[in-house]
């Protein structure tokens, strides 16, 4: 702008000292730009190269800072920066080049200082960017065939569930070669959920793709060795081998190896979630995300893709086995939740394989039992079977029990029939044991209606003697009257 000042005061012929004033810049400034200016005109008058000059005319004006000289910045400054980053490349070494304890620009700054240099923190922060920066790396274009890679990635989105904010996790498969997207959403992103993705994929599909690409999440990296070397997962790799996919594990902080999936992240969670993120249930969410990637894929080529795919297995299912005690009131701990045990069980110690959606339990290598599994906190899945021979010797403890008070129904039935009489009440259940739930609730029904059908008979019985006695009494009564001293009681 001051050059477009300085070229319009002097075509209007104004003097370099006036324009001085009138702007005020230096006159030795205003004489370059204006002699600048005259000479340009004259080359393009001259039938010279037009563009060139044109652009030189109507550019800003350059300076020329090649031979500038940094006033403070000297070489003992830079061989101390170079001195702290080589310790800090020893530092990601050591403790990994995912720590967080790396030293900020200000640190830096301050350590500078303290070697006794006078000089300011953006200085600082321009040669500590020069030394840092690496050449610019060159991406690749990648074309793939149909079935030879799916990209997995887990993401987070935040929905109201019933009036109540809930952070949940979205694991989310892409295929390249087809361009299909599908997801799946969990209330975690614990390992059962990390191999239940997978095995849903796989059977929706119909077939395993020949290689997945994943990111160095938890699920996938177990351990790092070095800077380069990972320790994979034992569970994926067995998933590996029964399903036969090879495992491809990017680079640390190189998102860009599997950027289909990157990016499919965002878009599932913004094409599902956006601008509906409320719902009545976990349910409710499930079957909106499954509609809104039904209508994203409709223009992918997946099932073209499905008749690429390598053989589909049956699907594998891979339990976490741990060792829990029993305690004192026959319950077992699970991801701090509670399970019954039978009772025989108090005080021994049992093993339990933990599935994503249930649990099983085995004693001695018998299974003795199995639950749904509980998606709270401190949360209890109790049968009342477990409890028979306890409640046989202690009728009075079902009453008040947690066993009969998880079950309303089952609750419902006993106040309004067996209140007074509980050892009823367990006789039945002794008598229905091992079937489910609701058919022991049948069973007790059944029970109830057979006995209010009894004493519903026994009352008319006893209605009509009581009606008998009335007749016969008034008959007596009658024939007193008449002096025949007959009286039927």
């Amino acid at each position: 702008m001051d050059k477009h000042t300085i070229i319009k005061l002097k075509r209007e012929g104004h003097s370099n000292r006036k324009v001085a004033k009138l702007t005020g810049i230096d006159r030795k400034t205003i004489a370059r730009y204006w002699n600048e200016h005259k000479e340009l005109i004259i080359k393009l008058e001259s039938g010279s190269d037009p563009k060139e000059i044109q652009e030189a005319i109507v550019s800003a004006p350059k300076y020329d800072v090649s031979k500038r000289k940094p006033h403070k910045y000297n070489d003992e400054i830079d061989k101390f920066l170079d001195d702290i980053i080589a310790s800090e490349e020893n530092k990601c070494e050591e403790l990994g080049i995912r720590h967080k304890q790396k030293l900020t620009n200000v640190q830096i700054h301050e350590l500078v200082r303290e070697a006794g240099h006078d000089i300011g923190l953006s200085m600082i922060s321009v040669y500590l960017k020069e030394k840092r920066d690496k050449k610019k790396e060159v991406f690749i274009r990648q074309e793939y065939g149909y079935g030879e890679r799916l990209e997995y990635d887990f993401g987070e989105v935040r929905l109201v569930l019933g009036g109540k904010t809930h952070i949940l996790y979205i694991a989310v498969v892409s295929s390249p070669g087809s361009g299909f997207r599908w997801a799946y959403l969990y209330r975690s992103q614990k390992k059962e959920v990390f191999m239940d993705s997978h095995v849903r994929f796989f059977e929706m599909a119909g077939g395993i793709y020949k290689e997945i690409v994943y990111d160095n999440m938890r699920n996938v990296v177990s351990k790092f060795i070095g800077r380069n070397e990972k320790q994979l997962n034992e569970d994926l790799v067995k998933m590996s081998m029964y399903y036969g996919f090879n495992i491809n594990v990017t680079n640390c902080f190189k998102g860009n190896e599997k950027g289909h999936v990157e990016g499919s992240v965002k878009v599932v969670r913004n094409k599902a979630f956006a601008a509906k993120y409320h719902f009545d249930s976990f349910k409710e969410a499930e079957i909106h995300l499954d509609s809104t990637l039904r209508k994203m894929n409709q223009h992918s080529s997946f099932e073209e893709e499905m008749k690429h795919l390598m053989p589909y297995r049956p699907p594998l299912e891979l339990a976490q086995i741990t060792e829990q005690g029993v305690d004192k009131y026959s319950f077992i701990r699970v991801d701090n939740n509670f399970y019954s045990v039978p009772e025989y069980l108090v005080g021994r110690k049992v093993l339990v394989k933990n599935y994503l959606s249930y649990i099983m339990v085995y004693s001695s290598g018998n299974m003795v039992c199995s639950h749904q599994k509980k998606t709270g906190f401190h949360e209890t899945s109790v049968d009342i079977y477990h409890y028979l021979d306890t409640f046989k010797r202690k009728p009075g403890a079902i009453k008040n029990s947690t066993a009969l008070k998880s079950n309303t129904d089952l609750k419902s039935l006993y106040d309004n029939h067996f209140a007074e009489r509980p050892r009823d009440f367990i006789t039945i259940l002794h008598e229905n044991k091992g079937k489910s739930l609701l058919e022991l609730q049948a069973a007790i029904e059944a029970v109830v209606s057979g006995a209010t059908a009894i004493a519903t008979s026994t009352g008319m019985e006893e209605n009509v003697m009581a009606m008998a006695k009335r007749q016969v009494s008034e008959l007596s009564r009658l024939f007193m009257e008449e002096g025949s001293g007959a009286y039927i009681h």
